[in-house]
């Protein structure tokens, strides 16, 4: 008499096969810059007039292959900044892109999540000058 699987051992089969398939894929990308900024942010009005407060954020620009995606990051407190090895120009770094959002790897191999609010084209300007042909 042959034995049919029972449902859960063909839920664990199935459980094990989706954790198996996914897997992170992480591109090589580069800095192009990196900088702190602050956005105003009203936080209620006093006689007609606006008080605000600076919030601050980061911005990071990393090129990958031929596309610049620019992305922000708001830190839990104003003293928190982005690794110092970021902070290097045409440094390199591991990421990961999805729709909206990119995630850099820190040095400790943590992520950081950014959201993109920009993607453009690498410039001409960017790209590394090729050899000059001789004639």
């Amino acid at each position: 008499m042959k034995r049919r699987p029972n449902g859960v051992s063909l839920l664990l089969l199935l459980l094990v096969s989706t954790l198996w398939a996914v897997e992170v894929h992480y591109q090589t990308g580069k800095f192009v810059s990196v900088g702190q900024k602050t956005r105003s942010r009203i936080l209620y009005y006093q006689v007609d007039t606006p008080v605000t407060k600076d919030d601050p954020y980061w911005e990071v620009s990393v090129q990958i292959k031929d596309t610049v995606y620019v992305g922000e990051y708001s830190p839990r407190h104003a003293a928190e900044a982005p690794p110092e090895e970021w902070m290097v120009p045409q440094a390199e770094v591991k990421v990961r892109l999805e729709k909206h959002y990119m995630f850099l790897v820190r040095p400790s191999g943590r992520e950081l999540q950014f959201m993109i609010t920009k993607r453009t084209p690498a410039s001409l300007s960017d790209k590394t000058p090729e050899a000059p042909s001789s004639k």
